[in-house]
């Protein structure tokens, strides 16, 4: 039976709850394997697993469980290696990986920042910082709204001016934030976001960090800001090529 991973930690790392369920239903009882110094959090995997909230949750709450006792490297929702062979396995073979990453994270959470513009006031600021934008909007007002190839102009302009806006506000928001962070991630770029931005914080300075994110809504009244978080650091633990071998990386849990 495939085998779902939930994270990896130290082979010290504190027992688990007894009984303790995972994703599946009836959830599946959460184990550990452990290798040498490392273990990974485990159950087996249920057949035609999707990302519904039920399990997105159970995941969430393993991890949860898991990082009270102490620090843990998330693995995303829908990480299934092939057999708890090939789990320990991997954990053999990138045992120094691993115990970096420990090493590195612990004490660490992570904070996901998303923001977006506020239509109304990201126009009303490229209004007040064009001039040229400001008097062909006037003239085509005195013009009785001007011709069809002057209100296509004007709006092409502000359509540029507002593409260049969004550019600089995504590096303010990365800018502002990562003095108060220890490690950025930049997440993919996305039709609704203007930045989607991960932050690796030390669990102490967490109030440093959101401390910040108000000082970043106090400058750009414009922007809407969302912040997610504390989180385990998913985007910290480097899977890409340091993932289990056979492992299926599905949706993000952290979103």
């Amino acid at each position: 039976m495939s085998t779902y991973v939930y994270g990896i930690t130290a082979a010290s790392h504190p027992s688990l709850p007894d009984g303790m369920g995972g994703v599946g239903d009836p959830p599946r009882p959460v184990r550990i394997l452990k290798e040498g110094d490392l273990a990974a959090i485990v159950g087996d995997a249920p057949e035609g697993l999707r990302p519904k909230r039920r399990d997105l949750l159970a995941h969430q709450n393993v991890l949860s469980e898991a990082g009270a006792g102490g620090v843990v490297l998330p693995m995303r929702f829908g990480s299934v290696a092939e057999d708890d062979g090939t789990v320990t396995g991997v954990l053999a073979e990138r045992a120094d990986h691993y115990k970096e990453r420990l090493r590195t994270l612990d004490g660490k959470v992570e904070y996901n920042v998303k923001a977006v513009h506020n239509e109304e006031a990201v126009l009303h600021r490229v209004m007040a910082e064009s001039p040229e934008i400001r008097a062909l909007t006037e003239a085509n007002r005195q013009g009785g709204g001007g011709t069809y190839e002057q209100r296509l102009h004007l709006g092409e302009m502000v359509v540029a001016a507002v593409k260049a806006r969004e550019s600089e506000d995504a590096t303010d928001v990365q800018h502002t934030l990562e003095p108060a962070a220890e490690a950025v991630s930049v997440g993919p770029e996305s039709s609704g976001w203007i930045a989607n931005i991960s932050f690796l914080v030390d669990r102490d300075e967490a109030a440093t960090f959101l401390a910040a994110v108000d000082q970043l809504r106090n400058g750009h009244p414009h922007l809407e800001v969302r912040v997610n978080g504390p989180l385990p650091p998913y985007s910290f633990v480097e899977p890409g090529p340091n993932k289990p071998a056979g492992t299926t990386l599905g949706a993000g849990a952290e979103e």
